[in-house]
């Protein structure tokens, strides 16, 4: 991470992300988690959402989490806003904790090779790049980076690069896509952490000792089963950001804005 960083401000491409990013383990859980479905560039529409989250908040005592479950970019039309709120703008009384996502990952890679041929152009990435002011990208590769380097904030490159992959708590585990069934949470790899989908993890989640709450999947409302809780509701489809609160004494509750 830090190399990539240093070449981005140096004037170089920034570097791959690393090919495994932090998991991060909780032996306590907070008294209240609010998790969030993918964004995708809707900005206005996540900062109605974090007003409903701090609402419901300061009607509760203890601590509160907000947890992030990636995809902030592609396809809606605010993505570099997106990634200022979630760098700048710390919420009061929560704190928020942002995994990666798929998205993600796929924005750093054209970052680090940018082409017109590239896949991400063509999975929301042209609306991100036009969020940043660039309509259209050069022909040659020193254009391109010199462009990009002009027109996206060295700070959310490093915001990218530094994305987790997992979080878990006592009874919950984090990410932004699904787990492989019959490997352990500290060993799951990113592929699998931001690209499964559930058809494909073995519902692995039913056998274990925790819910695992995800997104990278929409569905047309939250989905909560016995093992799994799905956040995405596909706003750049439907127009609807969901989160799920989830307390301590509790039973889950679904917070939207539509």
């Amino acid at each position: 991470m830090i190399r990539g960083i240093v070449d981005f401000l140096r004037g170089g491409a920034p570097a791959p992300s690393p090919k495994q990013r932090r998991k991060l383990f909780f032996d306590k859980a907070p008294d209240h988690i609010y998790a969030v479905g993918d964004v995708h560039g809707h900005d206005d529409t996540l900062g109605r959402l974090e007003d409903l989250i701090v609402a419901d908040s300061a009607t509760r005592d203890g601590t509160k989490w907000l947890v992030m479950l990636g995809d902030y970019v592609d396809r809606g039309p605010k993505s570099s806003a997106v990634l200022t709120r979630l760098t700048t703008r710390p919420l009061v009384g929560i704190r928020r904790v942002c995994l990666a996502g798929n998205h993600e990952a796929v924005m750093l890679d054209f970052l680090g090779n940018p082409s017109a041929e590239h896949h991400w152009l063509r999975l929301g990435g042209l609306e991100t790049l036009r969020s940043y002011g660039l309509n259209t990208l050069p022909a040659g590769r020193e254009e391109q980076n010199k462009l990009l380097r002009s027109l996206i904030p060295v700070a959310h490159v490093a915001f990218l690069e530094s994305l987790p992959s997992m979080l878990q708590v006592p009874g919950y585990c984090f990410v932004h896509a699904g787990l492989r069934k019959g490997v352990a949470p500290a060993d799951q790899t990113d592929s699998d952490l931001l690209w499964l989908r559930p058809s494909a993890s073995g519902n692995s989640t039913i056998d274990n000792t925790f819910v695992t709450v995800h997104g990278h999947t929409p569905v047309a409302d939250v989905e909560i089963g016995a093992g799994r809780i799905n956040v995405d509701t596909g706003i750049y489809m439907s127009g609807v950001l969901s989160a799920v609160r989830l307390s301590r004494h509790d039973p889950p509750e679904i917070i939207q804005t539509r």
